[in-house]
């Protein structure tokens, strides 16, 4: 017969207790938490599980703590475990008897869930206005270089001319899918309620969770209590969302880098968002830009932290869960952060529309539009593309570019070519030309801007 120890009932030690905590990382989810908790209070006077003046009261000191933590002051003690023992025990203190009512039907493992879902639904809207901003400010930079002719790369090699405006909505696309990644995401978590899973198998009292779901503006409850307590999907989807977000960052900081480089001088930075070296007074870094490429691998790291921890649970709810909180507010608080410098970044940034056409104009950027050329006239493309490797390759030997080619060199390669070859291969002209849906031609970036500026009307 197996006997306990003495020490069984002894208090956790000092460091057992700090290591186990959890309130100095998750004291942002008072809100959420006592909106839940008001939520549950009203649904035990509307069953009648409590007496409707208990459940009255209870919901009016929520309430009331919920307005005094808005107005900053409500005083959380600290030495709690975590901010829902806070809630519960300070409930108690203003209310005694009638306070320790609110966890009737409820479980601390529920009561977190929902905390977390309402959390991170509520960051989802605050991402969601924070991307919005950096796509009009992308528009608004687009809307000012619709004529702004510069390279597009392939392989880091010039490859065509676009315009500045052209390239700017390309990042506009991508943070247009991340709100929909986002939205869908909402979607989903709104559709599983999991307050009233209790610790994993429910509860006896008669709990109404779709009068729960409904208060918290939930499509529905969770179907099953056991997924209810332990699904974090939501947590590693969140997650993956922004690492979404922040790579398609990294990707617009590093050619910010590499375009305010001596090596392609693009772009200047203004001060507000550069430093200098601390040596050298010529340099100017980009260092604003360098952490944002940086922080990338943080908000990795959270996700596939997360992942890790979540590998090997065994349902339903484990300790280990308390470290997926902390990486998820890592992740958003970085996004947010970086996300919030992106629209005085751009606006910041001096655009040095000389150096970008000077650039397109170098590395035979026009050799398609040549190739179509020949194309347009009968010839097959790929013996248009051979002809004009020909020629590039002659152009080479002889130093020249197909500007400064005269109409007799051309046609010692095909006798296709005529005077009109000069205005097909202007530099301007090759853009302009590009008229398809989606391309570069000015008329087709305004009204890729003007949809976008709809679309944002609409949200």
């Amino acid at each position: 017969m197996a006997i306990w120890s003495n020490n069984y009932h002894q208090p956790m030690t000092n460091s057992a207790f700090q290591f186990n905590q959890s309130i100095t990382i998750d004291d942002r989810l008072l809100t959420a938490d006592l909106k839940g908790s008001i939520a549950h209070a009203k649904m035990l006077g509307a069953q009648s599980i409590l007496d409707k003046n208990e459940a009255a009261t209870l919901v009016q000191e929520l309430e009331k703590m919920l307005s005094q933590y808005q107005k900053g002051t409500l005083e959380i003690d600290y030495s709690e475990e975590d901010i829902h023992s806070f809630i519960e025990a300070e409930l108690i203190r203003r209310l005694g008897k009638i306070g320790k009512k609110v966890h009737t039907g409820r479980s601390r493992n529920d009561q977190v869930a929902i905390a977390l879902k309402i959390y991170t639904l509520e960051e989802i809207l605050e991402l969601k206005k924070l991307i919005l901003k950096v796509i009009k400010a992308l528009c608004e930079k687009a809307q000012e270089h619709l004529h702004t002719v510069m390279p597009a790369y392939t392989h880091l090699q010039r490859a065509q001319a676009v315009t500045y405006g052209h390239y700017l909505m390309a990042y506009v696309e991508m943070m247009r899918r991340d709100v929909g990644r986002l939205l869908d995401l909402e979607k989903r978590i709104q559709e599983g309620m999991p307050l009233g899973s209790g610790a994993l198998a429910t509860s006896t009292f008669p709990l109404d969770r779709e009068y729960m779901a409904d208060e918290l503006g939930f499509t529905s409850p969770s179907l099953n209590s056991i997924d209810g307590v332990s699904d974090r999907d939501y947590s590693i989807e969140m997650l993956g969302v922004l690492s979404t977000i922040v790579m398609h960052l990294s990707r617009y900081a590093e050619e910010t880098i590499l375009w305010t480089s001596q090596e392609f001088q693009f772009i200047q930075l203004a001060d507000s968002y550069s430093t200098g070296s601390s040596i050298m007074p010529q340099k100017k870094n980009a260092d604003v830009h360098e952490l944002i490429r940086g922080k990338t691998g943080r908000v990795y790291g959270d996700l596939m932290n997360v992942m890790i921890i979540m590998k090997g649970l065994p349902l339903a709810y484990n300790k280990d869960m308390q470290e997926e909180k902390e990486a998820l507010f890592d992740a958003i608080d970085t996004v947010k952060l970086i996300l919030s410098l992106i629209p005085g970044a751009l606006e910041a940034s001096k655009i040095n529309q000389d150096r970008m056409y000077q650039a397109a104009n170098e590395g035979f950027l026009n050799a398609t539009d040549c190739a179509d050329y020949l194309t347009s006239k009968g010839l097959p493309f790929r013996e248009a593309y051979q002809i004009t490797g020909n020629i590039l390759a002659y152009c080479h030997e002889q130093e020249k570019t197909l500007e400064t080619l005269n109409l007799a060199e051309y046609q010692k390669y095909s006798d296709l070519f005529t005077s009109d070859i000069y205005e097909v291969i202007d530099l301007t002209n090759c853009v302009y030309r590009r008229r398809v849906m989606g391309g570069p031609a000015p008329e087709r970036v305004q009204e890729h801007i003007d949809c976008v500026t709809k679309w944002l009307n609409q949200l």
